[in-house]
């Protein structure tokens, strides 16, 4: 009886050993501090992607993956805005030493991953496009009527008809309306400063033209500063 009560006893005794044992717990390694993420993803999905849109298209704001952007705006100019925010516009600041969370690095890998996402040689196919930034005085007469000659018969399509809207006007920059008017924007169908010139188009705007053009939708933002005068429809309408 012995030996038998023994020989039942045994695997009580090593199941209760057994329990004792405390499983390992599983250490997940600690989540990167805000200022160690580098990837050029995890940085513009969290602090690009709203306004600009997944993959740099269809968003409200600029469409930076449109590689004739990229080739227009230098390095300096796009840390400039990332960094310090774009006045009259609502692009903020995200730079740390002007109130916002990325350090100079990230910023530095957001511009390295857009060019490396979306830059693209030999953008503007050989052509050569007006300057990026206003290089000479605009005149809102003769813009008004660049505008209603070379762009009206698209915006006043019901699509694009917010381009003269106060409203939209009111949260774009002169130097953004003059980037669209240059580079296009491929995401919603607005050709570059060339206006598909293969539709009966009397050849692309000069750098005069998108000037005068950007002064004259710059001016809508105050309507007494446009002129009173009737407004011809464009030829064909």
């Amino acid at each position: 009886m012995r030996r038998g009560a023994m020989a039942l006893a045994l695997p009580l005794v090593f199941a209760l050993a057994g329990c004792s044992r405390v499983p390992e717990a599983t250490v997940e390694a600690p989540a990167p501090r805000p200022e160690a993420v580098m990837d050029f993803h995890a940085l513009y999905s969290a602090n690009c992607q709203a306004c600009h849109g997944a993959n740099g298209h269809g968003g409200p704001a600029m469409e930076l993956g449109n590689p004739e952007y990229q080739a227009l705006v230098d390095d300096a100019t796009l840390r400039k805005w990332i960094s310090g925010g774009m006045p009259g516009t609502e692009m903020p600041a995200f730079a740390q030493s002007a109130g916002g969370m990325l350090t100079d690095t990230q910023i530095g890998a957001i511009i390295a991953g857009m060019r490396k996402e979306w830059a693209k040689p030999n953008a503007f196919g050989g052509a050569t496009p007006p300057a990026y930034a206003q290089d000479q005085a605009g005149d809102v007469k003769r813009g008004q009527a660049t505008y209603q000659a070379r762009c009206a018969s698209c915006h006043q399509n019901s699509a694009r008809e917010q381009v003269t809207s106060v409203v939209y006007l009111s949260l774009v920059s002169d130097q953004a309306l003059r980037t669209i008017i240059v580079a296009g924007r491929v995401d919603i169908g607005q050709p570059d400063w060339r206006l598909a010139t293969g539709k009966g188009v009397a050849g692309p705007l000069s750098g005069q033209d998108v000037t005068d053009i950007a002064t004259y939708l710059g001016s809508l933002r105050n309507p007494a500063a446009v002129s009173a005068a009737p407004i011809p429809n464009p030829a064909g309408r």
